[in-house]
């Protein structure tokens, strides 16, 4: 990978278990040792090519030289993890579905092939049913996430303690004719205005296999969702305690854009408990729950979010930017969220228990200061706690995060700026 539009630069590596290679806590201590008082650290979300990350990365950080203040020697990292597009594109990628989930090619490729042919058989929708929890790495038995209140990061559980989503064990015409339903709700079509078909039968063993399309891509969002908490738990928060013993003085400032944003977010369980390096945290459109860091759901205030308090591990401010027209967010991860929960409540509902961060900010945690973007750049940051910042003035959708406007506001929280 190449970044050329900033220096001096280093790439952090990952694998889907939190591992990377040797030796890179030292890569990036030997950025203070070069003169670096700051260390900005970006982690990209749902990119899969190398190639595509490094893009994102050299666009993301042009801006901050000139955005920095003159005291300020900034170094950059860029985060790569094996991730995926989670989107509403009506093809999955098999490609990069291949790419990112180690030794499960046989399995992609016969998912592939039953949508490529739609069958009309119900043992047909059942083998997809089984491959898709095969791609998931849970087996037919494991516990489901049953209707409950709150969205999967309402649990104060580590992220490889996520239960199997309900959708992957339900039954497959059921979930399938839901998940199809819901696309076109999402699309704004009437249900007066869909076909009733049979069962099995004409049209309606295309509508069905609409809806398995769309639980592929849900599936893959939950092995994607898992491996962010992962990645940022097992691997970057660990890194970030060598480099915290071994480099003491360098300022570390953490941003990450969707799944990327849970991942540095997740790094914070990750941190020892005395490490004090890190600044600032900026989520750009985060995926994840809303209620993440609060200490008691406003819906069953005997639990609270999975990453609860854990903003006090940052010494400044965490940053939430939000946007209403992130589309992902506002149709495809609430979906997402309900159908890990409860695949009765999937239709019909806009309720905020299922909001993204990255969509409305951070919620149920006192004290946090709700700013407008100008009114942050104008007027700053509070030095500590949780903020978020409606960014929707620049952020027309999910990956529109590469604008001056942002790394000033990254430099505004870092005090840097």
């Amino acid at each position: 990978m190449t970044v050329t539009s900033v220096d001096p630069y280093r790439e952090i590596v990952f694998d889907k278990d939190g591992d990377g290679p040797r030796g890179q806590a030292g890569a990036l201590a030997d950025l203070a040792r070069r003169g670096c008082t700051d260390l900005v650290l970006f982690s990209h979300g749902w990119n899969n090519s190398p190639s595509v990350a490094s893009g994102l990365f050299s666009r993301f950080f042009a801006p901050f030289p000139r955005v920095a203040a003159p005291g300020a020697r900034l170094g950059y990292a860029g985060l790569v993890w094996p991730s995926m597009m989670f989107s509403d594109e009506p093809v999955p990628d098999y490609a990069a579905l291949a790419a990112t989930v180690p030794g499960r090619a046989a399995v992609v490729a016969r998912l592939a092939e039953l949508i490529g042919e739609e069958p009309a058989e119900e043992a047909a929708f059942t083998e997809f049913a089984a491959l898709l929890r095969d791609l998931a790495d849970i087996g037919p038995q494991a516990p489901a996430e049953g209707p409950a209140p709150g969205p999967a990061e309402g649990r104060a559980e580590g992220p490889a303690a996520v239960a199997a989503p309900a959708f992957l064990l339900g039954d497959p015409l059921t979930v399938y004719g839901m998940f199809a339903d819901a696309a076109w709700e999402a699309a704004g079509v009437p249900p007066g205005a869909r076909e009733a078909e049979p069962l099995l039968g004409g049209d309606r063993v295309k509508r069905l296999w609409k809806g398995a399309k769309e639980a592929l891509r849900q599936a893959t969002y939950y092995t994607m969702k898992r491996r962010a908490g992962v990645v940022g738990e097992r691997g970057l928060g660990p890194l970030l305690g060598e480099l915290a013993r071994t480099a003491p003085a360098l300022r570390v400032h953490l941003v990450g854009h969707s799944f990327g944003a849970r991942l540095v977010a997740h790094a914070l369980r990750g941190l020892p408990a005395g490490a004090r390096t890190v600044k600032s945290v900026t989520l750009l459109q985060g995926a994840f729950s809303h209620y993440a860091f609060a200490a008691r759901l406003p819906h069953e205030p005997g639990r609270g979010g999975a990453l609860r308090d854990l903003q006090r591990r940052v010494d400044g401010p965490l940053v939430a930017c939000h946007s209403h027209r992130d589309t992902a967010l506002r149709v495809f991860y609430p979906l997402a969220s309900r159908l890990a929960r409860d695949d009765e409540s999937l239709l019909g509902r806009d309720d905020p228990r299922w909001w993204a961060i990255g969509y409305d900010g951070v919620q149920a945690v006192p004290g946090t200061a709700a700013l407008t973007l100008g009114a942050a750049l104008r007027d700053g940051l509070p030095a500590t706690g949780c903020v978020s910042v409606d960014t929707a003035p620049v952020v027309s959708e999910h990956s529109d995060i590469c604008h001056e406007e942002l790394a000033r506001l990254v430099a505004r929280a870092g005090r840097f700026g």
